[in-house]
This record gives C-alpha cells, sequence and structure tokens, in this order.
C-alpha cells in the first residue's frame, strides 16, 4: 500500500510540473494537439499506479518525453504559420453582418443545435441580436451582439451608426493571412499599398488588424 502511495505522489510531482511547462490555465483552453498529450499522459500514469510490477521510469519517460514533444512543436507552430494552422487549424466566422454561413457550419460540422446550445452559454436566446459569432480553434464561439443589444455603456449614449464586424487579423508574426483579407473584401493590391505608405515589410508587423472600410491598426514587431 506504502509504494503505491508513493508512486501516486511522485507522478503527482511529474504531472503537475509537465501541465505546468505546457504553460496552459484551463482544460477549455488547451489546443487539439495539446488535449492529446493531456490524455495520453493520464492513461500512461495510471499504469504504474495501478500495476506495482511496472517500474517507475516506464511511466516517467514517456510523460517527460511527450511534453517535451509538445514543447518543441509549439515553438515550431510559433515560428511556421503553416505548421500551425495544420496542427490547431484557425478561426472560422459563422455569422457574419448578422447572417449565419451554413456553409461554414457545414464545413465545421456544427449543427444549430450547437449554435443555439453556445448562444444560452453566454445568455443570447435570440439569434437575431447576433452580429457576428467566430469559433476558436479551440472549438468555443465567441459572439458580437448587435449595437442595440449590448449593454449600453457611457461612450454609446445618443452614439449613432450601424453595427459593423470587429476588424479581422490580417498579418500575425510577420505572416499576411489572406483569407482574412477576402473576408473583409480588401486586396492584396490594398495591403502591399497599406506597408508601402509606412514604409514596412510584412516581418516588420507583429500584429495588424484591419476591417472592410480600410481602417487598420498596425503593431510593430520588436524583433531586430
Amino acid at each position: 500500500m506504502a509504494i503505491v502511495l508513493i508512486r501516486a505522489v511522485i507522478l503527482y510531482i511529474v504531472i503537475t510540473f509537465s501541465l505546468r511547462l505546457m504553460g496552459k490555465r484551463q482544460l477549455g483552453e488547451l489546443q487539439p494537439s495539446e488535449l492529446v498529450v493531456t490524455i495520453l499522459i493520464s492513461n500512461i500514469a495510471a499504469i504504474p499506479v495501478e500495476d506495482s510490477s511496472v517500474p517507475m521510469i516506464m511511466g516517467i519517460v514517456p510523460i517527460l518525453t511527450l511534453v517535451c514533444l509538445d514543447v518543441v512543436m509549439s515553438g515550431v507552430m510559433l515560428k511556421s504559420a503553416k505548421i500551425r494552422k495544420l496542427m490547431i487549424g484557425s478561426p472560422r466566422i459563422i455569422i457574419s453582418e448578422g447572417k449565419i454561413l451554413q456553409s461554414e457550419m457545414k464545413r465545421l460540422r456544427y449543427s444549430v443545435d450547437d449554435l443555439t446550445e453556445a448562444m444560452r452559454s453566454q445568455q443570447i436566446f435570440d439569434v437575431t441580436q447576433i452580429q457576428y459569432a467566430i469559433v476558436e480553434t479551440n472549438g468555443k464561439i465567441n459572439f458580437l451582439l448587435k449595437n442595440d443589444y449590448q449593454p449600453a455603456e457611457k461612450q454609446d449614449i445618443n452614439a449613432g451608426g450601424s453595427p459593423k464586424n470587429p476588424p479581422s487579423v490580417i498579418i500575425r508574426d510577420g505572416i499576411r493571412d489572406s483569407d482574412q483579407l477576402k473576408v473583409i473584401n480588401l486586396g492584396e493590391s490594398w495591403l502591399t499599398k497599406i506597408l508601402r505608405e509606412n514604409h514596412l515589410s510584412e516581418r516588420q508587423i507583429f500584429l495588424m488588424t484591419a476591417d472592410k472600410n480600410g481602417n487598420y491598426e498596425i503593431v510593430e514587431s520588436e524583433k531586430k
């Protein structure tokens, strides 16, 4: 009994250290690859605890190997947008300007029930109140309400204007997102013109957002 207790404590310490090394705070924040690693770790850890004849090293080594692999892959995905998109995908818009994009929902295999359940979890019960919705890479759906249904703030009083979608990220970590340029109906030539006006190359930009009206914000990279 004492051996099982000691093994459980050791594996608890190893797994806690491993998950902290992965850098995630909540299960809902895990990307698909990280969720796979977490499930594998739990299964591997159970073997030495349940069977005292299995050496502890047979549990610790695979766990640390998986965590190291996840850390290495995280570094690779940070450097390569293509690998990042392949491994974790990219956010997908399912409601734009108040219209449900049914083809996009079919591509994601999202049903009406999935959409309405996500709405209710955020205290939204009428789809006509939604201006914009996006499915994040971890599966969570975030909603933007139309102006008339958003909580009033001081600066909103007596403010006019029609509802609009939030800006899209068109450059991240020096890599342009052509799909988002199409979403906001701005072409590659527009982006080239803006970069030329600001005397910047894509690699010099950490983050750039823009909306359909051509309004944009640029955060320059700190890399030398």
